[in-house]
């Protein structure tokens, strides 16, 4: 049984749609604001988590960048839900690395359909040969960066600090801070745990037939 995590702080939307995804066959598990949240998502690891935008404590795009940043939990499907439909709000969520936002009140069968499709290429996705090739920052050039923002990519994509990048690369911690920059600016994304994703993709080395 999936486990589906509801961050939602109006009450009788938290409830409505964990009762859906109960009749659904899903296991839901709901939390009231965005830091309660991210508590649960780090301990229970969901399969999917259904997020509001706007919340107390913790605002969507808060728990978003926290999960981007724990290598643990950044390729959990993550589905914003929100009352505001305008193109800056989704923009922005799709930049920090959400895999799909739907405006509230949203269909049943809506919701439920966008969660079964990212739960099924999740599932593809985990099911395939994956083999990153760190030995060479060339691949990462056909994402238009410059060879020096290149090769801050392929270590920042194996964890590295800017500190760390700056001492491989022999160059200053602000240089590699602005080739940092660069990344999130050609890639138009707003953390390293999106930057790393995308890194990824293009350094596998396994099967890159899906989509």
């Amino acid at each position: 049984m999936k486990k589906i995590l509801v961050i939602e702080d109006e009450p009788e939307m938290r409830r409505n749609i964990t009762a859906l995804l109960r009749y659904k066959g899903y296991e839901p598990i709901a939390a009231e604001n965005g830091r309660l949240g991210l508590e649960t998502a780090r301990r229970e690891k969901p399969d999917l988590i259904l997020c509001d935008v706007m919340m107390p404590e913790l605002d969507g795009y808060g728990v978003l960048r926290a999960l981007q940043a724990d290598a643990k939990l950044a390729l959990i499907p993550f589905i914003f839900l929100t009352a505001r439909g305008e193109k800056d709000d989704l923009r922005s969520g799709m930049n920090l690395g959400a895999d799909d936002y739907l405006t509230k009140p949203v269909a049943n069968n809506d919701l439920v359909n966008a969660i079964e499709a990212r739960l099924n290429r999740s599932a593809r996705q985990a099911n395939r040969e994956f083999k990153p090739n760190f030995s060479s920052a060339h691949p990462l050039l056909k994402l238009g960066l410059t060879p020096r923002a290149a090769e801050t990519l392929l270590w920042l994509s194996q964890g590295k600090t800017n500190q760390d990048i700056a001492t491989i690369l022999g160059i200053t911690e602000s240089t590699v801070k602005k080739h940092v920059q660069e990344i999130f600016e050609k890639l138009g994304i707003e953390t390293r745990g999106a930057a790393t994703v995308r890194a990824l993709e293009v350094l596998n080395t396994g099967d890159s037939s899906i989509p």
